[in-house]
């Protein structure tokens, strides 16, 4: 579909503040810019954007190209609404419906790119390749990442080259299921790219089947906060975003979403990533990986149980309603078989309180109001018997 100069000039017209927001995209003040919740290290001013992790932007068209996947055609119509040789009907274009790219028979390009560009362990490359969740695509060869919904089905795809820094999500994708591997254990790690989550097991091999990895794909949240919704058992979020400013800012703006009862901690790399890291290792002194550990947030604890020594109590006199077993004010428990005359001896006790016949060794009392409650026995056979007993006694 070939379009006119008028027309691609009309496209990078337009402006992408008011095109985001038509795509139910959230942008953010920022002085004279506005920042995209998405990408929060790109910012857009009319119909210019700007990448400020990569150093790169440019007008509309490079940019649905970039952010959409769409081809060079499809990023125009996308933007204004025009068919191609000049005609100008409006279309209102339908849902990009999500499709994995072909595998292709072999991974062997794909093995070679992550083992020997990237450094990654060979056993663990093979682990995901065998799940399917790593795979190398038929038509340009690029390492395909997969990320699942809990029913095990495809929805989100990052594709990335493997002679060039081709790198893409695939259209349809939804990024709130992106590449990631979940163990039974409470803790989650949080990285940018599929590579950098890969590259920490790497580092850091030991039992990492118990524990969860997340990778964003860039430092939107939307991953994250739908992991959380559904592993309500996660006690510990570790951030693992790159050592630079867009990972910073993202990680303070991650911290304040996830719920207050889910300690927050950042773990920053020894070099810009962990993919760096990796590869360097050898450099890092004492191989120290990790820069610096930082804790967002603290578990909440709970308040301790006050402790009370004896050498505090202060001594208080004891009012006996019949001295010396039974006080006033205190709980008595009367223990006995039963037929040993508990029910009796609570009603010579209620008879003591309110007709001045007083136990043996008693003083008798002026009556005042009891209440007598009883949860087995029944007022007529067994309560009343001995209360007409009591007050019959000479």
């Amino acid at each position: 579909m070939n379009y006119t100069q008028a027309q691609i000039d009309r496209a990078n017209a337009v402006s992408l503040e008011d095109f985001l927001r038509t795509q139910g995209e959230t942008l953010i003040k920022s002085g004279r810019e506005y920042r995209w919740k998405e990408h929060d290290s790109l910012t857009v001013r009319g119909n210019k954007w700007f990448r400020h992790s990569q150093s790169k932007g440019g007008y509309p068209i490079d940019f649905v190209m970039e952010f959409y996947g769409k081809s060079f055609p499809e990023a125009v119509q996308m933007l204004t609404g025009e068919n191609g040789e000049g005609q100008t009907e409006a279309t209102t274009a339908p849902p990009t419906a999500f499709h994995l790219p072909l595998h292709n028979r072999t991974a062997d390009r794909a093995i070679q790119y992550l083992c020997e560009s990237r450094g990654l362990n060979p056993k663990l490359v093979e682990a995901f390749l065998l799940s399917g969740d790593i795979y190398e695509d038929a038509k340009r060869h690029n390492v395909v990442f997969v990320g699942r919904d809990r029913n095990g089905t495809p929805r989100y795809a990052h594709v990335r080259g493997t002679a060039d820094s081709f790198r893409q999500d695939i259209a349809g994708s939804d990024k709130s299921y992106p590449f990631r591997y979940e163990g039974n254990g409470n803790q989650l790690f949080v990285f940018e790219a599929p590579i950098d989550l890969l590259s920490f097991i790497c580092l850091y091999p030991q039992d990492w089947q118990t524990r969860s990895y997340l990778a964003l794909g860039g430092v939107s949240g939307k991953a994250l906060d739908r992991f959380l919704s559904e592993r309500k058992d996660t006690k510990k979020v570790i951030l693992c975003l790159d050592s630079d400013t867009a990972g910073s800012e993202a990680c303070t703006r991650l911290a304040q979403s996830i719920p207050g009862e889910i300690a927050v901690i950042r773990l920053v790399p020894a070099r810009k990533d962990w993919n760096d890291v990796l590869r360097q290792q050898g450099d890092i002194p004492s191989r120290k990986f990790i820069a610096e550990t930082i804790t967002l947030r603290e578990l909440p604890t709970a308040q301790p149980v006050p402790m009370l020594r004896m050498a505090d109590v202060e001594l208080t006199s004891v009012e006996w309603l019949w001295f010396p077993y039974i006080p006033f004010g205190k709980l008595t428990i009367i223990q006995g078989n039963p037929g040993e005359g508990k029910t009796y001896f609570a009603m010579r006790l209620a008879a003591a309180c309110t007709n001045r016949k007083p136990l043996p060794g008693m003083e008798t009392l002026e009556p005042f109001n009891i209440i007598y409650q009883t949860a087995e026995d029944g007022l007529g056979d067994t309560v009343k018997p001995p209360t007409d007993r009591s007050r019959r006694r000479p």
